[in-house]
């Protein structure tokens, strides 16, 4: 009985721990058993829900698709019909019709604005597919939101108070514009058709206007004479040089000379010519100074020096021939008259003014870019506050045009030109909706590039020393043509940028021909081929 005591009190220790690990284990083994049933819930209703999101999503996608191929093919019978009844008319003609009346440029647009695409074309249309693509899809969104849009802010309204006679032209103006837009596949079409037309530049002229052992040439500001006979070329020379714009033609003329040239104090930023009073012109300089010259004399006869730091842009009106604006560094754009020695008003920037235009559209609206990354316009009868403020690019604007009454197309250092449809806009803070396009190709980070616009056609310079053209419909560039460097010692002209880049362009409207200058004075004639 000791013994079996004695083995009692050694081994049933032994056993009470094995037994407890034993239950222990099994206590381990139910819980871990929970733990996993309740893991593996969780994991099927994260499942689930990931799989019904997806589902979701890709219905949508479905469903989106399905109207993308739905309106495709809504375009694509609208397409044949016009271009069967357009088959139709010009075989009963018995020839192929490819020219419209509405603009010189349009050379194979038909008269029903259905496209007629060469076959040689069709390599550059499908390159651009992804562009074209949004850029259809994107004027498909603006039918849409322009069917649901209870109200448009029209030009009559923007400007209510002008005169009775003015009112009705615009009015007039404005309508008809209005009618041309509404058929928004149409213009679509259109913008189609003119890059599909356009496959170059070619070069009509050259002058060289620069000091080959001078590298003080950049042309920065281009301007024609109201007749479009004689062109001035300013920049930091401080000289403005006005050339017979026949003299392009001359290629055998090593260097050519100015009919007139008008030395200014400082490096001059911009010219600009009279639109009705042919012999005068107006200049900003880095001194902030603004003058009026007569080319006739060559001579400046009035100064105006309020703006307090550098002048970077001038227009004159086109109403009335008296008046100019100016934009400056000093966060100013003062309004001027030939007959008066002070302004006759400013309007304050929250930042330096890179550029200012009036509008021919409107005696009253004016527009300006600011280093602020924002367009402002202003009626000039009210200008505490902005008509209206366009925000989008990224970096300062340096140019503004008017593309008509209803748009406004920007350029910026962030490489980009922009779009602005005036009907879009409001009047109190910011209109974000307004920006109609974005248009990228060119390179610009750091310099005036020059901008400029003509019957729906945009052209741009680029630090690649290059000119870049694009169409107000679409996104992409329609072409663009380099500028060669000129050898100091020869004058011969090779491809190797050394830094140079085009630093002004401008349309000539009788002929749609371009000059384009560059940073060494470099000056050609383009035409769209």
């Amino acid at each position: 009985m000791e013994k079996i005591s004695e083995i009692n009190q050694i081994y049933m220790p032994l056993v009470f721990f094995c037994l407890r690990d034993i239950l222990k284990s099994e206590l381990i083994c139910e819980d871990d058993s929970v733990k996993s049933t309740a893991a593996a819930e969780e994991i099927s209703e994260l499942l689930l829900h990931f799989l019904s999101s997806l589902e979701v999503q890709k219905q949508k996608k479905a469903s989106k698709l399905l109207q993308d191929i739905q309106t495709l093919e809504d375009d694509i019978k609208e397409a044949e019909r016009r271009y069967s009844s357009n088959v139709s008319l010009v075989r009963s003609h018995g020839a192929i019709e490819r020219r419209v009346q509405s603009s010189p440029l349009d050379e194979h647009c038909t008269t029903s604005g259905v496209l007629l695409v060469p076959s040689a074309n069709t390599d550059r249309l499908m390159s651009n597919i992804r562009q074209l693509e949004d850029a259809y899809f994107f004027m498909r969104s603006q039918i849409n939101l322009s069917s649901s849009a209870a109200s448009t802010r029209s030009e009559k309204i923007i400007l209510k108070d002008r005169d009775r006679c003015s009112e009705n032209q615009n009015e007039n103006q404005f309508m008809s514009t209005k009618g041309k837009s509404s058929d928004q596949l149409e213009v679509f079409f259109e913008g189609l058709c003119k890059f599909a037309r356009y496959s170059k530049f070619e070069t009509c002229g050259t002058i060289r206007s620069g000091d080959l052992l001078n590298s003080a040439s950049v042309v920065c500001s281009l301007s024609f004479d109201p007749d479009e006979e004689h062109i001035a070329a300013a920049g930091i020379s401080k000289k403005i040089k006005i050339f017979d714009f026949n003299a392009f033609m001359n290629e055998s003329v090593g260097v050519h000379y100015p009919l007139v040239e008008m030395v200014n104090k400082s490096k001059l930023s911009c010219v600009c010519w009279n639109s009705y009073i042919k012999n005068y012109l107006a200049s900003t300089d880095y001194d902030g100074v603004v003058q009026i010259w007569d080319a006739g004399t060559g001579q400046g006869f009035s100064q105006y020096t309020e703006h307090q730091k550098r002048a970077w842009s001038v227009d004159f009106s086109p109403s009335d021939p008296t008046k100019f604006v100016s934009g400056s560094d000093d966060c100013t754009v003062k309004l001027w008259s030939i007959n008066e020695k002070r302004s006759l008003g400013t309007i304050w920037s929250p930042a330096n003014v890179c550029c200012v235009q009036f509008s021919s559209y409107s005696n009253h609206l004016l527009a300006f870019g600011s280093a602020d990354y924002k367009v402002y316009c202003y009626d000039l009868r009210y200008v505490k506050t902005p008509w209206c403020t366009l925000a989008g690019h990224e970096k300062a604007v340096s140019y503004v045009k008017f593309m008509d009454s209803e748009t406004i197309v920007s350029a910026s250092t962030d490489n980009s030109l922009k779009l602005w449809n005036l009907n879009k806009t409001n009047s109190s803070g910011l209109s974000p909706g307004a920006c109609s396009l974005t248009y990228k190709g060119h390179t610009n980070q750091k310099n005036f590039v020059g901008l400029s616009v003509l019957d729906g056609y945009i052209a741009c310079g680029s630090e690649t020393n290059e000119v870049y053209s694009y169409y107000k419909s679409l996104p992409m560039p329609m072409t663009s043509y380099k500028f060669g460097s000129v050898d100091p010692i020869s004058g011969n002209e090779y491809f190797d940028d050394n830094g140079q880049f085009v630093s002004s362009v401008c349309w000539r409207k009788k002929s749609n021909m371009l000059v384009a200058a560059n940073s060494t004075g470099n000056m050609k004639l383009l035409k769209l081929v």
